[in-house]
């Protein structure tokens, strides 16, 4: 099989930096929205669904760079859920378990309503159908603790995927679908990179690179174990001070799309000498 493109979560700023990102890419000549699979872990799945549906990456930085924005601005404080986090893993669960538990607290959390939060990614899509395209969007199941990976096969609404997708436990909705409720699929990994298994070239984006599945360079392993070659991109200082203390504020946006441009010119030549 051929390149995936991988784009992981990172919240408001995340969508801003991957976008600033592919576009910076595209400057120097690398166009990585060729792939023939994109996956897509919460902000990464906007991203991934936005560039699926072919909406040009200079229109969608200009509007990472507009100040008017339907996104909502919420406190998240990090320490505060890396709390709870290690509150969850004290007895070390199964994964599944861990996933399960995040999933409780995630459904008992006092949130916006579903509707409202609904209404932000829709704004965030320019389309609202599937692509033709092999786009592969991660969630989780709240009650059961299992991942779930939605696509155009699976019957689910991509702007209810996405919003699925991109529900943080504690500070978004659970997002109903069907008669089951799902949260962020970076419950379960940053990156989910394994779904880009059998393809021959890999690039990872990710503005964070540790999560509660370990850090993505440990994940990429495996498909270079079975000979894929494989990039990763994080962020670089510059992009990390522009996500701030808090990278689901709106007001991220536009330094952290500028830092994601700027990084392309020194990730360029080793994301090409894999894609090329």
């Amino acid at each position: 099989m051929g390149k995936a493109l991988v784009l992981g979560g990172g919240g408001v700023a995340g969508i801003a930096w991957e976008t600033g990102l592919l576009l910076g890419l595209r400057d120097h000549g690398l166009d990585l929205t060729d792939a023939e699979l994109l996956v897509g872990t919460s902000a990464g799945s906007v991203v991934a669904a936005q560039v699926a549906t072919g909406q040009p990456l200079g229109e969608l930085y200009a509007a990472q760079l507009a100040q008017g924005t339907a996104e909502r601005t919420v406190e998240f404080d990090v320490e505060a859920m890396i709390a709870r986090f290690v509150e969850l893993l004290a007895d070390r669960p199964h994964p599944e378990e861990l996933r399960r538990r995040i999933g409780a607290w995630a459904l008992e959390a006092d949130t916006v309503p579903e509707a409202d939060r609904r209404r932000v990614i829709e704004a965030r899509l320019p389309v609202h159908e599937w692509p033709e395209r092999d786009l592969r969007v991660t969630a989780v199941d709240a009650g059961t603790g299992a991942f779930v990976v939605f696509d155009r096969a699976s019957g689910v609404d991509l702007v209810d995927a996405v919003a699925a997708s991109c529900a943080v436990p504690g500070v978004w909705p659970p997002v109903t679908i069907g008669d089951r409720r799902y949260v962020d699929g970076g419950v379960r990994s940053t990156i989910n990179a394994d779904l880009a298994e059998g393809h021959e070239r890999v690039v990872v984006l990710t503005p964070f690179t540790a999560g509660l599945a370990g850090d993505s360079e440990h994940e990429c392993e495996s498909l270079r174990t079975a000979g894929a070659a494989v990039a990763v991109v994080a962020a670089d200082e510059r992009s990390a001070a522009a996500f701030g203390a808090n990278p689901l504020d709106p007001s991220t946006r536009r330094p952290s799309a500028e830092a994601g441009r700027a990084q392309a010119a020194a990730v360029v030549d080793a994301v090409a000498s894999v894609w090329r």
